[in-house]
């Protein structure tokens, strides 16, 4: 049975296993608040998400908290409040991170004035979408990173078992996570500005590079090893490459919805998402060493 449909269900029922199951939900829920603040507080604390909280076009919004959705999805099957048994569990599990993560988030902006009684309906709605977002992230990943050791191995036996397109799908969901950290703030778009064209293809070379070298250059933990026997340019076109181009279509999709692209010419465009993608790039590879 679904665990939510469990939590909300079997209070009072009699059994060791229910008792023992529901106290196990109940662990993963307090895991999912401590992860929703760890992940989401830099952002909270961020006028420019209040902001985009108050004007972003909710059209994007829509579109984002969908894609969301389905990122979280796919992170409960690696790392969701119990192991995933069906496609209802795992979207259960989802909408669990999802709605912790609003929870945590309005506890905190009400905490901080940022949430207030005066406001519309829409403004309270657009800042707890978005703060949501990051801090969903940090709910779903909650019962890997701070779980126990056994919990541990059963996902990373799952993560084995995926298999390539996996390992892309963390990768994509490392670097959404870390250019959403990074886009709403005008310290990027000052980069961006500043920067030459020169500057900015060294900084795509180095995002290759770093990435590279996270997943399967410098020993930490989760870190890939080259099949026996392959050339080495296969992993690093396998993961490498792809990487970086996932993080550079990430990147274009977070600035587009943010807005950083209306009405802005071509070449600035360009630059932004080269200094976005360098965070994103960053985000694919810890994302296969930490998730």
């Amino acid at each position: 049975m679904a665990p939510a449909i469990r939590w909300l269900s079997r209070w009072g029922l009699k059994g060791a296993g229910d008792a023992e199951a529901n106290r196990d939900y109940a662990v993963g829920l307090a895991r999912a608040f401590g992860g929703a603040i760890i992940f989401g507080y830099p952002l909270m604390m961020t006028m420019e998400m209040w902001w985009l909280g108050f004007h972003m076009d909710r059209a994007r919004l829509l579109a984002f908290l969908v894609i969301t959705l389905a990122m979280l999805c796919g992170l409960s099957f690696f790392a969701g409040f119990e192991q995933a048994s069906s496609a209802k569990t795992v979207a259960l599990d989802a909408l669990s991170a999802f709605g912790v993560a609003v929870i945590a988030s309005a506890l905190a902006l009400m905490c901080f004035g940022i949430l207030t009684a005066e406001m519309s309906l829409d403004e309270l709605a657009g800042k707890l979408a978005i703060q949501a977002i990051p801090a969903s992230f940090g709910a779903s990943l909650a019962r890997k990173q701070l779980g126990s050791k056994e919990e541990e191995a059963q996902e990373e036996q799952r993560e084995a078992r995926a298999g390539y397109k996996a390992q892309l799908f963390l990768m994509t969901a490392g670097a959404l996570y870390m250019a959403f950290s990074v886009a709403p703030t005008e310290e990027m778009l000052l980069i961006a500005y500043k920067m030459t064209p020169w500057h900015g293809l060294a900084l795509a070379f180095a995002s290759i590079a770093l990435l590279h070298a996270f997943v399967y250059a410098v020993g930490f933990g989760g870190q890939e090893s080259v099949p026996e026997g392959a050339p080495r340019w296969t992993a690093f076109a396998n993961y490498t490459l792809a990487g970086y181009g996932i993080a550079i279509v990430v990147s274009l999709y977070v600035l587009f919805t943010f807005g950083r692209t209306d009405d802005v010419a071509l070449p600035a465009i360009t630059m932004m998402t080269v200094v976005l993608a360098f965070p994103s790039a960053l985000g694919a590879a810890i994302a296969r060493l930490v998730v």
